[in-house]
């Protein structure tokens, strides 16, 4: 009799519950005897989660001091340090990624990742430190030697999934791979329309600068309508400063707050160019209509002048342009249209997907693609300052 294989999941760390967490959590639903491997991991974040009770297998870097809010400034040195897990034994091992997870050693193993995205500043061409690649010789030194390092791993990976459409093009543009989408899950049954509708407009988000919360502060300042900010991050104080007093910051939110919150509110309003965007599905399965930009994510969640509409560009003009034109049309979103639209990424629709996902490259013959290239870690790291806006 066959036994169980023996399952590895390895993510790059876990700092804070966010999206990427939420979906470790529901793949350990589907593979519950699954171990779990992570750079750097902060306990007290998840006491109360899945992981609570679990024994979670941490890296050298996991020991440095500081390093549970200040994991940022350690990414140069986590290639070597995802190489350094010994996976001997697993029979599958599944990578969450979106920085250097696909770089763990799973000899032996059928390796699939589960890509949030390619590491964005190495392959996207977002700032570092605020510091462009192509205006820093040193830094485009790095991320060419990185890139190099990341190709190689990926040409190690048996299959790859992808949280969007929009990861796919990424994943294909960066490692040259096909990928399956999966969307990530998104508890739908959490959150119920109220029919008392409320004048007010609604932010989740980390406040961070990529997310572009600052366009949003500003175009509602000009505008003087009420907007609620749900959320914390290290922009906090200065969003606050460029904030008028119709601008409520609510701070972080228990997941009850925030149905409560979205159930009631006018408009959700995004501004960043999301991966896949799970907090623009919550509102739509909330009955809140989305105001979103029309690139990454959003054009896969949101069904334009249906769900949500969309704006052009990341500026306040087109914010405060879009934020018009849905006060014009606002009373003509369906509620229903709005709770079949979420119901597409629900995390039953997840757990059955990824679970064929991993059960079909089981039972297929093995057929690992040949490695183009091996760069080892060391090729990469260097004592840069790089942070994950």
């Amino acid at each position: 009799m066959k036994s169980e294989p023996r399952i590895a999941f390895v993510t790059d760390v876990l700092p804070v519950i966010g999206g990427a967490e939420k979906t470790l959590f529901a793949a350990l639903e589907c593979f519950p005897e699954a171990d779990i491997f992570t750079l750097i991991y902060n306990k007290q974040a998840f006491v109360h989660t899945p992981l609570g009770k679990r024994k979670v297998f941490t890296s050298y870097l996991d020991k440095s001091p500081f390093i549970k809010s200040h994991y940022k400034l350690f990414l140069p040195l986590m290639p070597h340090a995802i190489e350094r897990f010994d996976l001997a034994g697993y029979d599958i091992v599944v990578s969450f990624n979106y920085a250097v997870a696909n770089g763990v050693s799973a000899k032996g193993a059928k390796h699939f990742s589960y890509t949030h995205t390619p590491m964005r500043y190495a392959w996207s061409g977002f700032s570092v430190s605020g510091m462009k690649a192509r205006t820093n010789l040193l830094l485009d030194r790095y991320l060419r030697a990185f890139r190099r390092w990341d190709k190689a791993a990926a040409s190690h990976i048996y299959k790859f999934g992808a949280i969007s459409d929009g990861i796919v093009d990424r994943i294909w543009s960066a490692y040259g791979r096909k990928a399956a989408v999966i969307y990530p899950p998104v508890e739908v049954e959490r959150f119920h329309p109220d029919e008392r509708r409320g004048g007010y407009y609604v932010v989740l988000s980390r406040l961070v600068a990529h997310k572009r919360v600052d366009l949003i502060v500003k175009a509602f300042s000009r505008l003087s309508l009420p907007l609620k900010i749900i959320g914390d991050g290290p922009e906090r104080k200065r969003l606050q400063r460029l904030a008028t007093g119709n601008i409520e910051f609510l701070g972080f939110q228990t997941d009850e707050c925030v149905a409560e919150i979205l159930s009631q509110g006018r408009g959700f309003v995004c501004a960043a160019e999301e991966d896949f965007g799970i907090a623009m599905v919550e509102a739509q399965a909330a009955g809140c209509p989305v105001i979103a930009l029309g690139k990454g994510g959003a054009l896969e969640t949101v069904i334009e002048n249906q769900t949500g509409l969309f704006f052009k560009e990341p500026t306040v003009d087109d914010i405060c342009e879009a934020v018009k034109c849905f006060e014009q049309r606002a009373a003509t979103y369906d509620r229903n249209d709005l709770l079949v639209s979420a119901r597409r990424f629900s995390k039953g629709r997840f757990l059955e997907k990824f679970k064929s996902f991993i059960d079909d490259g089981e039972h297929r013959r093995r057929e690992l693609p040949r490695p183009e290239l091996e760069i080892r870690s060391s090729e990469v790291s260097h004592p840069l300052t790089l942070t994950n806006d």
